[in-house]
């Protein structure tokens, strides 16, 4: 017997199959191809149709099913993780009314603001963890600010996730975990938030209905089994956003437990067991996927904007095509500190964990005679090492004791380099585990369903690739560290 497990992205969707039995992984499938086209007919603004979703959903789980001698009938079921923070509406025939306004974008940020105040600060920080910033429910106030004639049709709303759950059973579902990053859970109440939606003027029955996590959130009824070439009846067992879910899918699930990714941003999403926050400008606080009222888990999201990009833009613009394993060789050639060669790897837009910073990447003290290619790979590596260990500082400050660091085996964490010094100067060994979304998605539904007795069970088929241990001679990683963030404060101050 096997499960499914559906990441829905922004650039393609992922499809992998894993044995029922010890949650080993069968295959995966990608479609399209090539990367899905953002829409953005305005500065800032980022629009997907939510049907081209669940169209080359649909072609990544035929092409997984043809490709493997298994019976559909021995599919038991299915687990979807997704985009974070999009938005997208449906009137009463269950079809979208407009273009999904999906995560990067940044028409709402005005309106949230306006939330914020018109809510209250404190309560907000108190019962949300966090400001109404440009999330779900924000993004949502702006189509009824601006977009009047499409509000008025709205049946209901929903995350991009339980938009392609709603395709495949009929149902309207959604999650605490998923109302808490549209910023709609209320903590202290274990329920949602009621009030900060008539604050908004919306009209709280457009909320789909509330199921946990990790249960039946629907079945896959007679049309969407013969558009996506699924079983009819199978469950619909678990959903979660792709940060979430990107931490389940590496087994990070206890309070100082993190899981990092490094593409072309960065994020650091920390488990704590306490519902407060401290940092809510420089980090979001959400309800992880195993959160309950009675044993609180809350994943805190840092996100640095200016990591991977960088790095990818140094290698496209300036190596004439030097592969990364050989700029990492190189950089590796380099003494800690880069000879004094320092950069600011910020130049990706505004940066929230910098009181959103906007000046620019920064290079500092390049001396000609002496600094070559392989030191600007290494400053690069270490600038975005540094301000991985910076936010796990302000994660440390809101409460967060690390215990650990995993990561994926597809992004910038294979840079040994980088993984050494965050290891360093975090004192915390890395592991670096091959894993995808997909791949945890189609364990947690087998989880909730009972096929495994815990998250660490279902994922113990996974590798270990490589871990990073802490150096002991480090008195060099933490002087680099030091100046960097001297001049980081110059950064931010001037």
């Amino acid at each position: 017997m096997y499960w499914i497990g559906f990441d829905i992205g922004s650039s393609s969707i992922k499809a992998a199959l894993i044995n029922a039995e010890d949650g080993s992984v069968v295959d995966m499938a990608q479609q399209p191809k090539k990367e899905m086209p953002i829409v953005s007919i305005n500065l800032g603004w980022g629009e997907q149709d939510p049907e081209l979703w669940w169209k080359h959903l649909c072609t990544a789980t035929q092409e997984l099913i043809s490709n493997n001698p298994i019976s559909k009938k021995e599919i038991k079921g299915i687990g979807i993780s997704y985009q974070m923070h999009g938005l997208v509406t449906v009137g009463k025939d269950l079809k979208p009314l407009r273009p999904s306004i999906i995560w990067c974008d940044s028409r709402a940020v005005e309106t949230g603001e306006q939330l914020f105040q018109k809510a209250g600060k404190a309560k907000c920080v108190e019962h949300l963890l966090n400001a109404p910033g440009n999330f779900t429910l924000s993004k949502l106030k702006w189509v009824k600010d601006n977009e009047p004639e499409v509000y008025g049709k709205i049946h209901k709303f929903m995350l991009p996730g339980d938009y392609i759950a709603l395709k495949l059973s009929g149902e309207c579902v959604t999650t605490p975990s998923g109302l808490s990053e549209g910023i709609m859970w209320d903590f202290k109440k274990n329920q949602l938030a009621e009030w900060l939606l008539e604050d908004a003027d919306i009209d709280p029955r457009m909320v789909s209905e509330i199921r946990p996590s990790f249960s039946e959130q629907g079945f896959v009824n007679k049309e969407g089994a013969e558009e996506s070439g699924l079983p009819e009846g199978i469950p619909i067992m678990y959903r979660a956003g792709d940060q979430p879910n990107n931490a389940l899918s590496l087994n990070v699930m206890e309070p100082g437990q993190i899981a990092a990714t490094g593409g072309t941003s960065g994020v650091v999403y920390a488990i704590s067991g306490q519902e407060k926050t401290r940092e809510h400008t420089r980090i979001n606080s959400f309800a992880h996927t195993n959160h309950t009222a009675k044993n609180p888990s809350i994943g805190k999201l840092l996100c640095i904007n200016g990591t991977g990009i960088q790095y990818s833009w140094i290698k496209n613009e300036l190596t004439h095509g030097l592969s990364y394993d050989h700029m990492n060789q190189l950089a590796e050639s380099i003494p800690v500190g880069s000879e004094g060669l320092q950069i600011l790897p910020f130049g990706n837009g505004a940066e929230r964990m910098l009181e959103n910073c906007n000046k620019g990447s920064r290079m500092l003290n390049l001396n000609f005679n002496v600094h070559k290619a392989p030191h600007l790979f290494r400053a690069v590596l270490e600038g975005i090492a540094f301000s991985f260990v910076y936010g796990m500082e302000i994660l440390k400050n809101d409460g967060v004791d690390i215990t650990s660091i995993k990561a994926g085996n597809d992004n910038l964490f294979r840079a040994g380099l980088l993984s050494q010094t965050i290891a360093t100067l975090t004192n915390s060994k890395i592991d670096i585990v091959q894993t995808t979304g997909a791949v945890g998605a189609a364990r947690a539904a087998a989880f909730a369903h009972g096929d495994f007795k815990s998250i660490g069970e279902a994922t113990a088929s996974d590798a270990i690739q490589m871990t990073h241990e802490p150096v002991t001679a480090s008195d060099a990683y933490h002087e680099a560290y030091q100046i960097w963030k001297k001049e980081l404060k110059k950064y931010i101050d001037n």
